[in-house]
């Protein structure tokens, strides 16, 4: 829970409440805070992408984007320049997705292990106590500056490092992750092989659909809500929402397709997108946080509850496709939205698009669960 609290609660997305204040402090235009964000998401794919290639102990993976993390976040105080910037959160990005797909293998494996899969829904919690500290922490943290923002958000990971780096110890003995070794996503046969392919793809329209929200919510709040005390507190929402949600799901009955789970948590943030749009109210930017935070980890833990389903203890590599899938969406969520917003001088239409896309990839899960029990029910015949 705490390595995922630092590498994607604050490794990922303390920039999202940062963004604002670099924005007014005339650091940043729109367009470059979209890149920043892109170049984020770029190397979260480059580093889920290797997950499928390195041979080290989870703990060790895990310790070592931790500390990374923390540098990081430290050199966007301490550094400045966009290119400088741009490497920073390209290097986040990948020790993030490190750290993603190490620790829900450890944890999940672990968990299994003692018999208490249900406790998967604490891990991924993780990212929303990141974000609603980050998000309040930038909203206080940021009146004195962006630098004493991400200079606070490095000491922060530093204090919860210090809780688990000992525990991460315990591990020494552990045998080296097998990620490398996991067969590719053609190497299965059948319907299993399809089932990858499927969860592989439609689990990038997720990283399209959440990611613009996620990365511009304070600005398109501030926007929608000129002058109100509200906006740097809808992220701290949709971060809070993400713990129920992870802790609810997580008691899913494992007997649940989690194709149907899938779908059932696009529509939900897909309707928490597009409520952003037609009803740019508090209550409606309150409502759309939660119906998108709740989600979010939850999402998660069904695509890797899934990819476990199809590949045993050898899922780390499938883990990793999808993950990286995902990626390419967060990439180009920021990339699509930005200069159209900036062009414009609204969301809306990028928003729009974003929960269509939820939208869709909802009901190709839910067509790929009809498809499979027709074809169930047919071999039985």
């Amino acid at each position: 829970m705490v390595t995922l609290g630092v590498a994607v609660g604050l490794g990922r997305f303390a920039f999202t409440p940062m963004l604002p204040v670099m924005l007014g402090e005339g650091k940043l235009d729109l367009q470059a805070g979209g890149l920043l964000a892109s170049l984020n998401y770029l190397g979260y794919f480059i580093g889920a992408l290797s997950c499928a290639a390195i041979r080290a102990k989870p703990a060790t993976m895990m310790r070592g984007a931790l500390l990374a993390t923390a540098a990081l976040l430290f050199g966007m105080g301490l550094l400045s320049g966009l290119t400088t910037w741009g490497v920073l959160r390209t290097l986040a990005g990948v020790v993030s997705a490190w750290a993603f797909v190490f620790a829900s293998g450890w944890g999940l494996r672990r968990l299994a292990e003692t018999g208490a899969p249900a406790l998967g829904g604490v891990i991924y919690a993780g990212p929303g106590f990141g974000i609603a500290v980050t998000g309040l922490l930038g909203g206080t943290v940021g009146r004195w500056g962006s630098q004493v923002g991400w200079i606070g958000c490095g000491v922060l990971a530093l204090v919860l490092i210090s809780t688990v780096w000992t525990l991460l110890g315990d591990q020494a003995a552990e045998q080296p992750a097998t990620a490398g070794a996991a067969p590719s996503l053609g190497a299965a046969q059948g319907p299993t092989r399809s089932d990858a392919l499927w969860l592989v793809s439609l689990y990038g329209l997720a990283g399209f659909g959440y990611i613009i929200t996620a990365t511009f919510l304070p600005v398109i709040a501030r926007q929608a809500l000129p002058g109100s005390p509200w906006p740097d507190l809808f992220w701290p929402m949709f971060g809070l929402a993400i713990v129920p949600g992870a802790l609810i799901g997580a008691r899913a009955p494992i007997e649940w397709d989690n194709r149907l789970l899938l779908a059932a948590g696009y529509a939900l943030q897909a309707t928490g997108v597009i409520l952003s749009v037609i009803w740019p109210t508090i209550v409606g930017f309150m409502l759309g946080s939660v119906l998108l935070g709740m989600p979010f980890t939850a999402i998660t833990l069904f695509a890797v509850r899934e990819a476990r389903r199809l590949r045993g203890n050898a899922s780390a590599g499938l883990i990793g496709y999808a993950t990286a899938s995902y990626g390419v969406g967060q990439i180009a969520g920021p990339l699509f939205a930005a200069p159209l917003a900036q062009r414009s001088g609204s969301f809306a239409v990028p928003l729009l698009a974003a929960g269509a896309v939820l939208g869709f990839g909802g009901l190709m899960f839910a067509l790929v669960w009809w498809r499979a029990r027709q074809a169930r029910k047919a071999s039985h015949v």
